[in-house]
This record gives structure tokens, C-alpha cells and sequence, in this order.
């Protein structure tokens, strides 16, 4: 993920016509760029624009608003989703795809507040931006006006299997998980082959019913790796109820090997 806080915005307009750029910030999910012309850009406004951030030089080739992104409505400036197609300069001086493909195949480059007063830069191929498309977008709130930064770091720490926190620290496999809430983000699918496998707060798993996957290791492996997991793991110490006690804002369930 590219941060930055200043960043200076080259347009398809001749030299003598250039505006200078005045401020370039993340307005929720999607770029505002003010002008000493006094036009706000936004969204598809920049394609064909080109972004020198911090040393890395990025042509925004595509953007589109995310349509299904959960509770993003009414659309505001703010509450939109936008996937931007960028290209970033190699030092061959040529054009390359500046994120990963995504499950989808596609490979979509996001934008997101970052910290003071600046923003990140994500890719639909990790965990940030699944998160930020299944609905947890960090810089919005629920209607009762909770935010939903927590629930998207719980989020990421789910999808990377971060039992302990912070980096991933067990293997995927591409095992397909059922996410889900009780805020009505997501929901539940129930499929017949997949059990409730854990609770998930910011800072990682508060229990865990089962391991992902078998090379995670058993659970005395996960509670090792994460010493405040002991006496929270097991299908007797960890089911829905019991990891709402926790305080665990996003669950999943997956298949049991």
C-alpha cells in the first residue's frame, strides 16, 4: 500500500493551460483534486491524469464506481467506492500494471484517507480492498454512528487468517469462507459444508473453533502463537454467542478438515 501526503497532478492540457494543483486528497473512497481554476476533480474526472507521489510515478488509465459495495447508499462523495485502473512508470521509462490481479482477474487500484490529511493507495488483490468492497469501508460509519474502521481491521485480520494480529501469520490455500456481521454488512450464507470458525476484533481472532486450514497447524498451535487465545479455542469455548462476549465485530465461517 502506497501512502502519501503531497503529490503533485499532471493533466492532458497543454503547458500554458495547466492549473496548478492546490490539494489532492482521498474524499472517502475516491480522489478530490482541487484546482487554482477553481474545478474539483473527482473519479473519472482523472483519467488520463498523471500522480508523481513520493518517488513512484502513476497514470490513472481507468475509473469506476464500485456498484456493489454493501451499504454505500444514498451516494455521496464520501460513501462511493471508485476503482481506479493505474499504471505505474518503470525505470525503463515504459508503463506497467501497478496491482495484482484480483479474483476476479481484474487489477484494481484504490484510494483510501490516509494519515494526516493525506491517503493510501490499496489494490482490490489484498485484503485492504476486499475489505473496503465487502463494505467495511474504514472512513464511514454505521448509522448509529459508530465507525467502521474496527470492523475493517477485523476484516483484514479474518481474510489473512491473523489469528494473533498485525501480519499474516498462517498459510491460505484459497479456502472459500463465509464472512459475516451483526451490523448488516454482510450475511451469513449458512452452506451446509462450512462451520462457524472464529470472531474477529482490530487486533486479531478473540476464539477460534477450528483452524482454516490443515497447514495452519491444530489450535494449541494458533493459542501458542497467540497466548491470549488459551482457554478461547475449541467448538465448546467458541461459537457466534460466545465470541460476541469477546467483543468481536466480524465472523466467518469455513469448512472443518
Amino acid at each position: 500500500m502506497i501512502r502519501a501526503a503531497l503529490a503533485v497532478l499532471l493533466l492532458a492540457l497543454p503547458a500554458a493551460a495547466q492549473p496548478r494543483l492546490v490539494s489532492l486528497v482521498a474524499e472517502g473512497g475516491d480522489f478530490r483534486a482541487d484546482l487554482s481554476d477553481g474545478r474539483v476533480l473527482r473519479g473519472a474526472d482523472l483519467v488520463g491524469a498523471v500522480l508523481h507521489l513520493d518517488g513512484a510515478e502513476l497514470r490513472i488509465d481507468t475509473a469506476r464506481r464500485d456498484d456493489g459495495v454493501p451499504n454505500a447508499a444514498p451516494r455521496t462523495a464520501t460513501t462511493d467506492v471508485w476503482l481506479f485502473g493505474l499504471s505505474v512508470r518503470r525505470a525503463g521509462g515504459d508503463w506497467g500494471e501497478f496491482c495484482e490481479p484480483d479474483p476476479q482477474g481484474e487489477r484494481l487500484g484504490m484510494v483510501m484517507p490516509g494519515e494526516g490529511g493525506g491517503f493510501a493507495l490499496t489494490c482490490s488483490s489484498g485484503g485492504i480492498g476486499k475489505c473496503i468492497r465487502f463494505g467495511y469501508r474504514p472512513w464511514a460509519s454505521l448509522p448509529d454512528g459508530r465507525s467502521l474502521a474496527p470492523f475493517h481491521a477485523a476484516c483484514v485480520n479474518l481474510l489473512r487468517a491473523a489469528y494473533g494480529g498485525g501480519e499474516r501469520a498462517f498459510t491460505r490455500d484459497g479456502t472459500r469462507i463465509d464472512i459475516y456481521d451483526q451490523v448488516g454488512i454482510q450475511t451469513p450464507a449458512d452452506e451446509p459444508d462450512q462451520s462457524f470458525e472464529a470472531g474477529w476484533a482490530p487486533d486479531g481472532a478473540v476464539c477460534v473453533a477450528h483452524a482454516r486450514i490443515p497447514q495452519n497447524g491444530d489450535l494449541a498451535a494458533i493459542a501458542a502463537h497467540a497466548p491470549r487465545l488459551a482457554g478461547h479455542t475449541g467448538p465448546a469455548a467458541c461459537d457466534e454467542a460466545q465470541a460476541t462476549a469477546l467483543g468481536a465485530l466480524v465472523f466467518n465461517r469455513s469448512r472443518r478438515e
